[in-house]
């Protein structure tokens, strides 16, 4: 298989992280976001994608694309290890926490939003940080008190899930943005135990081929 990535892109970083803990071998193919306008507008990518966003996954036979959409293909195709609970409730409150993640905290943060801000609104940098914390902490408040409720040493019990593969890419933008993370204990204890693992190791920013 084929990963079309950038190495700070949060939804190439879930992607990556989910290949890993299902031991599926990937090649990684490096898109930059940024370098000369973006590769990601390049005409061979539009045609791979064209929405022009990474992730894209190549099967060796399709073309895959938006993260959450290939993470449920990766989870019906590659089934050990689960990385969904085997109670049907249990499944959607993950699948709960894993979109509060993907489509409610970061959408509003996503790098074309920030392009947005800057280029076209012409938002200054300390309001765009300001509007970039905000959404995480409002999203994180909201995913504290579900971890409270429903975590163990990961954010399903002692599972690895799709919310642990949602919340360690987000949790690494949130540093990487400043946000003060000090009202978010359980979000921090699981970061802090995942990126020790070796599969979320291996599919950190910096472990990345194109990382600079």
């Amino acid at each position: 298989m084929k990963l079309y990535s950038y190495w700070r892109s949060s939804t190439a970083y879930r992607l990556r992280i989910a290949l890993n803990l299902k031991q599926v071998t990937y090649d990684i193919i490096p898109v930059h976001l940024v370098k000369e306008g973006g590769e990601q507008f390049s005409p061979w990518f539009t045609e791979l994608n064209p929405q022009q966003r990474v992730p894209v996954l190549d099967t060796g036979e399709n073309s895959l694309i938006q993260s959450m959409a290939i993470l449920e293909w990766l989870e019906e195709t590659h089934s050990v290890p689960s990385l969904l609970p085997s109670d049907p409730v249990a499944r959607a409150q993950v699948r709960a926490m894993m979109q509060l993640i993907g489509c409610e905290i970061h959408p509003l943060n996503n790098i074309r939003v920030l392009q947005y801000l800057s280029k076209n609104l012409h938002v200054e940098e300390e309001a765009k940080r300001a509007w970039y914390q905000h959404w995480i902490v409002d999203g994180f408040t909201a995913l504290e008190t579900l971890l409270k409720q429903h975590a163990g040493q990961y954010c399903w019990q002692d599972q690895l899930t799709f919310a642990d593969v949602t919340l360690i890419p987000q949790v690494y933008n949130a540093k990487r943005f400043q946000v003060d993370l000090k009202a978010f204990p359980n979000i921090t204890k699981i970061y802090d135990d995942c990126i020790q693992l070796p599969a979320f190791k291996q599919a950190s920013p910096e472990s990345q081929p194109d990382a600079v």
